[in-house]
């Protein structure tokens, strides 16, 4: 045995992790880098097929090990320590229970609404900011949570790469259930004045104009707060009150006006570098921590990419009948595998379902994906990203000599 094979089982962190329940469709895999201090770590799901593969050091890895045990997973080979509290075995069976006795005991709702997903949401009014509906939206299973907490009226965060879809998300509920919809992105430059509120000057008047998070609150529209982990420590400020259960807004340059919020008020925010996706900082410069005394205000979830599976079933409801099943499944493989390389931080951008339907709608165009590629794909990254995306192309596509 060599000396770095005899270090890594000598390692207390090394080896794989798997949920203790005995599942073994999702697992972590920990090993030595090549890099001196640094840990390699891969998360693989069904198949074999792996979607996450990081170098982090030893402070971020054990932060993760506590994570992982949080979430039931254990190293492969570990035996639960003598000293460790039994298991509750009736648990499971007594949420189980609860949860059909709250159902049944639920009364029905008297207001009309309409099916998402498997959750029913309550319909809206209509309104001019009530978004397009998409025919093609995928609504995954895993996003029943989502909708759920929507209803409850939880506030929302959706956390995950550039491109995931956590926008869309919300919207798609909302053109489906009628909402209005305001979005406010915190590209560095919004001020809290942008966000609250102004006074202004108009024929000769002196006159206070809503930001958008009072002109939401007030007509029961949903606010999109964008790219939250941007916003600056005032907008920041001002939202913690909004988040408290029955929040109010105190409006102190308005003579302390408080605003209260409409019932159908729903309040999200989008960000790409908060919580779980901390490790990833260094590919979102300039985005700012968040404590958790502010994150527990809200729900947070982590929006991955669509599978290949489901990116290929959007790519066929959106272009179908010309998309077939072969086709989409191959530019689903390719925009994972450039996913994968970004994760990597060997490609320095995202690579979106926009930017596949894009690049998928135009290749059916021109009969040409290499050509379709140049305005959809190469033309918008760096030519070393465009050398790297062609390689992967070429990888999966045989073009003619």
């Amino acid at each position: 045995m060599n000396a770095p094979e005899l270090q890594a089982q000598n390692d207390p962190h090394t080896g794989v992790y798997e949920r203790a329940t005995g599942l073994a469709d999702e697992w972590w895999r920990v090993s030595l880098s090549d890099r001196p201090h640094m840990y390699r770590i891969e998360h693989g799901g069904a198949g074999g097929r792996v979607d996450i593969d990081t170098v982090v050091d030893l402070d971020n890895l054990r932060a993760k090990l506590i994570k992982w045990q949080r979430e039931g997973f254990a190293r492969a080979g570990d035996e639960q320590s003598e000293t460790e509290a039994p298991r509750d075995s009736g648990f499971l069976a007594a949420l189980k229970h609860a949860i059909e006795t709250t159902s049944k005991s639920a009364k029905p709702r008297a207001e009309r609404s309409v099916t998402i997903g498997n959750v029913r949401v309550p319909v809206g009014r209509a309104s001019p900011l009530v978004p397009a509906v998409n025919s093609a939206y995928l609504f995954a299973e895993r996003f029943n949570d989502i909708i759920a907490d929507i209803v409850e009226n939880r506030r929302v965060m959706l956390i995950g790469h550039t491109g995931a879809g956590k926008t869309s998300l919300i919207e798609q509920v909302a053109a489906r259930s009628k909402h209005g919809v305001l979005r406010s992105n915190m590209n560095g430059q919004t001020t809290v004045s942008d966000f609250v509120g102004f006074w202004t000057v108009k024929g000769g008047e002196t006159m206070w104009v809503d930001g958008v998070l009072p002109t939401a609150m007030r007509e029961g529209l949903w606010l999109i707060i964008d790219e939250l982990d941007f916003a600056e420590p005032s907008i920041l400020a001002v939202l913690t009150a909004v988040l408290e259960p029955n929040g109010r807004l105190l409006l102190k340059e308005k003579g302390n006006e408080i605003v209260a919020a409409h019932p159908s008020f729903r309040l999200f925010a989008t960000a790409n570098a908060v919580g779980a996706m901390s490790q990833f900082r260094h590919l979102y410069q300039g985005a700012n921590l968040m404590n958790e005394a502010f994150l527990d205000r809200w729900r947070v979830y982590l929006l991955d990419y669509l599978s290949p599976d489901e990116e290929a079933e959007v790519l066929m409801r959106t272009l179908a009948p010309r998309m077939s099943r072969p086709m989409a499944e191959t530019l689903a493989a390719i925009a994972s595998d450039c996913r994968a390389a970004f994760t990597r931080e060997d490609l320095a951008s995202a690579f979106s379902t926009r930017r596949l339907l894009d690049w998928a709608e135009l290749m059916l165009r021109t009969g040409d994906p290499e050509r379709a590629a140049g305005p959809a794909i190469y033309a918008k990254v760096s030519p070393e990203d465009a050398a790297l995306i062609r390689s992967i192309i070429r990888h999966h596509i045989v073009f003619d000599a």
